[in-house]
């Protein structure tokens, strides 16, 4: 049995995130349906990770596996094809053939995420970025978003109620690009936890609007209680930007 990575990117909007579920559109059923109908068997992608609902994907992988068909799948056609089938909001870049353990969650070593802040109001920006007025004490957030790499639990900035079996996450990056008009917030770790990335991003805005400092900050991280940190941001500015994997898996 061969399998295969699919790379690929996605605008979430209309998507209730990845993961194929009942009674709601998500990419993953989008993508099956059409593999399905290329390669004219049932297949089953297993993703690189859940996004929520209205979450961007830049850059996102998924494995399936088929038996037959290899010249036809790595084919310059096939893409073509399933690009075609796909709706607008969701493009196939690649198809990569891996090893037959590669796994697209599990083999991953690293995640980045990427939260786009308006700066300015935009009329051509409010469904990609998340708008904040006023005045921001940047070097303060700056400073604690570099605090993140001390500590490893962080059930604060977690999802309340998921099932998630261990709320500890190794965070290797975490900083804010500055840009004309516009923020970034970038973060990459092992892995991350359900509405992590946009409690994070929340807590340190009321970090910049003075609302908590240096202190609070450490104490709502030691806390591990998600009613002490700030608010979750909207999912719409939110991309999944970057997933990194051992180099051993490639088969190209």
């Amino acid at each position: 049995m061969a399998r295969y990575f699919l790379q690929l990117a996605y605008n979430g909007k209309r998507y209730n995130g990845w993961q194929s579920q009942q009674n709601a559109p998500s990419v993953q059923d989008e993508i099956e349906k059409c593999l399905a109908y290329q390669l004219q068997s049932t297949i089953r992608l297993t993703g690189c990770g859940r996004t929520d609902t209205g979450v961007h994907a830049r850059n996102f992988y998924a494995h399936f596996d088929c038996d037959e068909f290899e010249d036809l799948i790595l084919s310059p056609q096939f893409l073509h094809k399933l690009n075609h089938c796909l709706a607008k909001d969701i493009a196939i870049e690649k198809v990569l053939p891996v090893t037959g353990d590669a796994h697209a969650r599990f083999d991953a070593i690293s995640r980045t995420y990427h939260y786009q802040i308006s700066r300015t109001k935009n009329p051509f920006s409010t469904d990609t970025h998340y708008f904040v007025y006023g005045d921001l004490n940047l070097d303060l957030m700056q400073y604690c978003a570099s605090i993140l790499l001390d500590y490893e639990d962080f059930t604060s900035f977690s999802k309340l109620h998921s099932q998630t079996k261990t709320n500890l996450c190794e965070i290797k990056e975490a900083l804010f690009i500055v840009e004309p008009n516009e923020l970034v917030f970038r973060i990459t770790a092992n892995r991350f936890l359900r509405n992590m990335v946009r409690a994070i991003t929340g807590t340190l805005l009321e970090v910049g609007k003075g609302k908590i400092n240096e202190t609070d900050f450490r104490k709502i991280i030691e806390a591990k209680d998600r009613n002490r940190a700030g608010f979750s941001v909207p999912a719409h500015a939110l991309y999944l930007q970057e997933v990194k994997f051992p180099e051993t898996i490639w088969m190209i």
